[in-house]
């Protein structure tokens, strides 16, 4: 019972003090995959109180805002709670969630489409090393930096 309580001790502690090191967009926001072969991706930024996210192409270019779609959810698994969406001419506006709540997103590109699911831990610690919110960490994990 002890060598599993360490264990799972040992397994918290190591993702508490990771560090993210996600890829940031153009505008250095953070990439979330909006289709299975990178073609589609959203640029997630803080405006004020609410997240903007910002629909790239493959090229990581503005794509033009026409019939996609995005609803966003936040919460505990049992009880979800669905979220406002804004769309607007470069995406879509989100209310923040609160530090260390998940944001689910399902984006559509086009109606009929099946929805892509992407999730941001919005983790608001600040990194040592790049001194960046652990969303937007640009370190590379330590596994990559040997």
């Amino acid at each position: 019972m002890k060598t599993k309580l360490i264990l799972v001790l040992s397994f918290i502690t190591s993702l508490s003090l990771a560090h993210e090191g996600v890829e940031l967009g153009p505008n250095g926001g953070r990439i979330l995959e909006f289709s299975k072969n990178e073609t589609m991706h959203g640029e997630v930024t803080v405006k004020g109180d609410k997240f903007h996210i910002a629909v790239l192409d493959k090229d990581m270019k503005a794509v033009a805002m026409d019939k996609q779609t995005l609803t966003a959810t936040t919460g505990d698994r049992s009880a979800p709670q669905k979220l406002a969406v804004e769309k607007d001419a470069k995406g879509f506006l989100v209310p923040l969630v609160k530090a260390g709540e998940w944001l689910i997103l399902q984006f559509k590109n086009a109606s009929g489409e099946k929805a892509i699911t992407a999730r941001l831990e919005y983790n608001t610690a600040i990194c040592e090393e790049c001194k960046n919110a652990e969303w937007l960490c640009k370190c590379k994990p330590a596994a990559e930096k040997k």
